[in-house]
Order: structure tokens, then sequence, then C-alpha cells
């Protein structure tokens, strides 16, 4: 089984279970995903963070 880090969206408190034990938010993955050459999706991620690299 692979324990991967997650943060509670809320509280932003570190933690390896389901819900966050400190509040009992919603827990995210901090990891990027993997990458791959045949990214499906790579040319919007680079759209938007261009667009939101020029925005003021």
């Amino acid at each position: 089984m692979k324990m991967k880090m997650m943060r509670c969206s809320s509280c932003k408190e570190y933690t390896l279970k389901d819900h966050c034990p400190h509040c009992g938010g919603k827990i995210e993955v901090i990891y990027p995903p993997r990458y791959s050459p045949e990214d499906k999706y790579g040319k919007y991620r680079r759209i938007l963070k261009k667009q939101l690299s020029e925005s003021p």
C-alpha cells in the first residue's frame, strides 16, 4: 500500500488519513500528476497558466 501525503483544503494541515483529523475537512493530494508524453490536457494547462500569469 502506497502512502501519499495529503493536505486539508480548509485548515492546510498535512496528514496521511482519508479525512482531516484536526477539523474533519476535505483532503486533497499535494503531488502533481505524473508526466506523460501523451498528455491530452497539457495544451489547455499551458494556456491557462499563460492567462493566469498575464492577469494583474
